[in-house]
């Protein structure tokens, strides 16, 4: 069993780049065919023995509570109906009772701000943070290849993927140490930067949603809320507090096995609806 027990799933951005489908209804909930993004990065976390699953939400997000919940109108019409199948389908996600976490963070301010509210649930363990924005399509999936090489050698993992030059701006950037292959599965990096210019971004190894974290990140968010210490786009970053604990953690940037599609933009979500329906015989 793993030793990474806590995941946590900010869930309370806007989806301004879905409007006007995101009115009222969260972008997590959006579907690939007919599963919804979030419930992609619940199952990912489920396979590798996470057993505390923390939603950071914001209002209007209702819609992915009521998910994780039974819809009791809906069961019972549908057995009335005989129609088993459709029953197993919308209970098998559902989890045990307990399992499944809310809370708010009142105030959009950042993805790092967004963990640090999880952070009475993941006190001092080791904890995982996924991004439904970034769907991977891996077997096994990205968590459970980075949980695997936390346990052989622990520190903080970030998954990671080289990108062209021209987008590193949209990222958050590795530097690799002196001497690490941008090749290697694991790259040791000795530092971090969110969102550089093209000419300051010391590498194209490019952050995305999937990490593991040491529970001294946490305390490092902690510090950048208590001294109201924001960095790009004048938030309070994650990578900000992962970059600060470089000297005294190893922390890695890992290449996963698998495809990535950038569904918080739309030409991503199209190619991941397209993908996964292909996948599943559908066109």
């Amino acid at each position: 069993m793993s030793i990474i027990k806590t995941a946590v799933f900010p869930v309370g951005g806007l989806g301004t780049r879905f409007l006007p489908a995101t009115k009222a209804m969260p972008k997590e909930m959006l579907p690939i065919v007919d599963t919804p993004l979030i419930q992609f990065v619940v199952e990912e976390a489920r396979a590798c023995g996470i057993e505390r699953l923390v939603f950071v939400t914001g209002r209007q997000k209702h819609a992915i509570e009521n998910h994780f919940d039974h819809m009791y109108e809906l069961e019972a019409n549908l057995q009335a109906k005989s129609k088993m199948e459709y029953v197993k389908l919308v209970r098998e996600h559902l989890g045990e009772p307990g399992e499944i976490l809310f809370t708010r963070q009142m105030s959009p301010s950042g993805l790092g701000h967004a963990v640090w509210c999880a952070r009475h649930v993941v006190q001092d363990s080791p904890f995982a943070v996924l991004l439904a924005d970034d769907f991977i399509d891996a077997e096994p999936g990205c968590l459970a290849q980075m949980v695997e090489a936390y346990e052989a050698n622990p520190g903080n993992y970030l998954a990671a993927m080289q990108v062209d030059r021209d987008k590193v701006d949209r990222y958050g950037i590795a530097e690799p140490q002196d001497g690490q292959s941008p090749g290697q599965q694991s790259v040791r990096i000795q530092g971090l930067v969110e969102k550089p210019s093209p000419e300051e971004a010391p590498s194209r190894l490019a952050v995305i949603g999937r990490y593991v974290l040491e529970p001294e990140v946490m305390t490092r968010l902690s510090q950048l809320v208590s001294n109201s210490q924001r960095g790009a786009g004048g938030e309070i970053q994650l990578t900000d507090a992962i970059a600060a604990e470089i000297p005294n953690c190893p922390t890695y940037a890992y290449h996963f096995d698998g495809q990535r599609f950038d569904c918080g933009s739309k030409i991503g979500f199209v190619q991941a609806t397209a993908h996964m329906s292909a996948k599943r015989g559908l066109v």
